[in-house]
């Protein structure tokens, strides 16, 4: 398997390739093949950009018509057919039957131009401008998302100072005793606090990279009535976390919260196509006209692909594949934890966004290499990288499971008798 040319010409910061170090070359569903013909189970899917698999019919089939009919793929933010469509698809797929009426924002195509774009609404919005971000939060790669990040490493990227971000305990940090919304509410009424009112709570609902930490539905709805006693503007961050990984469009609806402002990218086009899109509560959308820009903001092909994910939500039968599939992921983890207590000290994450705590980040790395010996591709995730995310596509198929969670417990078991 010839990696020379990565090796040689491509930057040093490359992860992914020596993670897994051979050269893909096809992938349909939850199944992906190197050039060699060896298949592999893909329970990293792009880091929670591929939610739908590989090559989804249903999603790739529009696309293929759309590409051979001369048709536009870029139109920046100028209106289009395939945006009308897309709107069209979200409002009645996505936000219309969940009771939720928010303006779209269409800033550039990564999750980090929606985070950022976000914060800087809440900001020109409140006239305030700090943000309240959580520790082990991640947000993107750019200055503003890097800021209110949680780890230290990331934090230090670029070399700049950023301030005008007030750090405050998850849920369930440091320890399940400590009530951090109370704490929250606390300083934010007290003049005496030392701290500002900011213009923003900024969270994920699950911590997908510091360690699949996971907010309870309690916690999630004392911070959005926190949010609106002090006048703060509440941003989901639900770039990885939505889109259906955790078995529902959007990931806070199991808390029946109704977040100011929720950003969506990744798996949002359903294809692995580059797309973000913010979604305002409708008096908060200030914006001037122009006033955010990004010039791949109008990704065509993404609006077609995107549009056919969202009509998929309105087919029974798939939301409740997904609820069966998420329930039969759940067990398969459970009996993991059971069995190696060894190696896994708890389940972690929700639906089909979950994780496996480990006793440390060594066996986290011999699992992960044993893995994709055998035919499967798995990440890590949390500080000390001692978290193993499993993120099956939410349409994995039981035989895709059931071999993927055959090789994971092969792995471990190998780490058990060690």
């Amino acid at each position: 398997m010839n990696t020379d040319i990565f090796t040689a010409h491509e930057s040093n910061v490359r992860r992914y390739g020596r993670s897994f170090p051979t050269v893909f070359t096809k992938a349909v569903g939850a199944t992906i093949w190197d050039e060699a013909g060896k298949p592999f189970i893909d329970f990293l899917v792009g880091s929670g950009a591929l939610n739908y698999g590989h090559n989804n019919p249903t999603i790739m089939a529009p696309a293929i018509e759309y590409l051979a009919g001369e048709n536009i793929l870029l139109s920046l933010d100028m209106y289009t057919a395939a945006k009308r469509d897309f709107i069209e698809a979200f409002v009645d797929s996505i936000l219309k039957p969940r009771g939720l009426s928010y303006k779209i924002q269409f800033p550039g195509p990564t999750g980090t131009n929606a985070n950022e774009a976000a914060l800087a609404l809440a900001r020109k919005y409140t006239g305030r401008s700090s943000v309240m971000a959580f520790t082990n939060a991640f947000h993107g790669m750019s200055l503003g998302s890097l800021a209110v990040s949680g780890s230290a490493s990331t934090r230090e990227l670029g070399g700049v100072a950023r301030h005008d971000v007030i750090r405050v305990p998850y849920d369930g940090y440091p320890n399940q005793a400590f009530d951090s919304a109370s704490y929250i509410d606390c300083v934010l009424g007290d003049p005496g606090s030392g701290i500002e009112k900011p213009a923003a709570i900024i969270l994920e609902t699950i911590q997908a990279e510091g360690g699949m930490n996971t907010a309870s539905a309690a916690w999630l709805t004392e911070i959005q009535r926190i949010c609106r006693k002090h006048s703060v503007v509440l941003i989901v961050d639900d770039i990885q976390a939505g889109a259906g990984r955790t078995g529902d469009f959007f990931s806070f609806e199991f808390a029946k919260i109704e977040p100011d402002i929720v950003c969506l990218s990744k798996s949002l086009s359903g294809s692995g196509s580059p797309f973000s899109i913010v979604l305002i509560r409708p008096d908060l959308d200030i914006w001037n006209p122009g006033e955010h820009s990004g010039t791949f903001r109008g990704n065509n092909l993404a609006f077609v692909t995107a549009g056919a994910m969202c009509k998929m939500w309105s087919d029974r039968q798939f939301t409740a594949g997904v609820e069966r599939t998420a329930a039969k992921l759940q067990r398969h983890l459970d009996h993991l934890v059971a069995k190696f207590p060894r190696c896994i000290e708890q389940k972690r994450g929700r639906g089909l966004m979950a994780g496996l705590k480990c006793h440390s980040q060594a066996i986290v790395g011999r699992v992960h290499d044993a893995a994709f010996e055998n035919g499967l591709l798995i990440e890590s995730s949390g500080p000390n990288r001692d978290v193993i995310k499993v993120l099956p596509p939410i349409v994995v198929t039981d035989d895709e499971l059931d071999h993927g969670i055959a090789i994971l417990n092969q792995a471990l078991q190998e780490q058990a008798n060690d």
